[in-house]
């Protein structure tokens, strides 16, 4: 019987619209060590319609803009719409190592409230990526008393 989840995928796969794929493919492997799985161009031979990579134990489809099927990427709307959490072993290093290779730093590292070591970024095409280590488990009454608390330093400032 075929499994109605293809190996080597989990139950939710991104897929993310890149201006300049190959470029987001090559950054993708500089910033987070991701394995190219699959490329397939279009008829032209230079757009790429879909492509695969893999970070850790997750796949990620990505693909060239295509106007005309109103695929676009946040550059050409005019921000990200989302954002894809990524956990890592070494968070300080793969923020560095992404920012190195291009990224902007949106949120810089920090000890989070929720017990993960974090920050953000922006990659070069638009997409926003939280990227983290966990550091502490807590439980959702550690975690809500550590949100009330940080909140409250934050007021006046957001």
């Amino acid at each position: 019987m075929t499994n109605p989840i293809p190996e080597g995928y989990h139950t939710i796969t991104p897929t993310l619209t890149v201006r300049g794929a190959a470029d987001a493919i090559e950054f993708y492997k500089k910033a987070f060590g991701a394995q190219e799985i699959m490329r397939f161009h279009g008829p032209d031979g230079k757009t790429i319609m879909h492509a695969e990579i893999k970070i850790g134990d997750s796949r990620i489809m990505l693909n060239d803009e295509v106007p005309q099927m109103k695929a676009l990427s946040p550059l050409s709307v005019g921000g990200a719409s989302s954002g894809i959490f990524l956990y890592v072993n070494d968070a300080d290093d793969v923020f560095n190592k992404a920012v190195s290779a291009g990224a902007k730093a949106i949120m810089p590292m920090m000890d989070a409230f929720w017990g993960d070591r974090c920050g953000g970024i922006d990659d070069p095409f638009g997409h926003r990526w939280t990227i983290c280590t966990h550091k502490k488990d807590m439980t959702q009454e550690e975690i809500g008393k550590a949100a009330d608390e940080f909140m409250k330093s934050m007021k006046g400032t957001c």
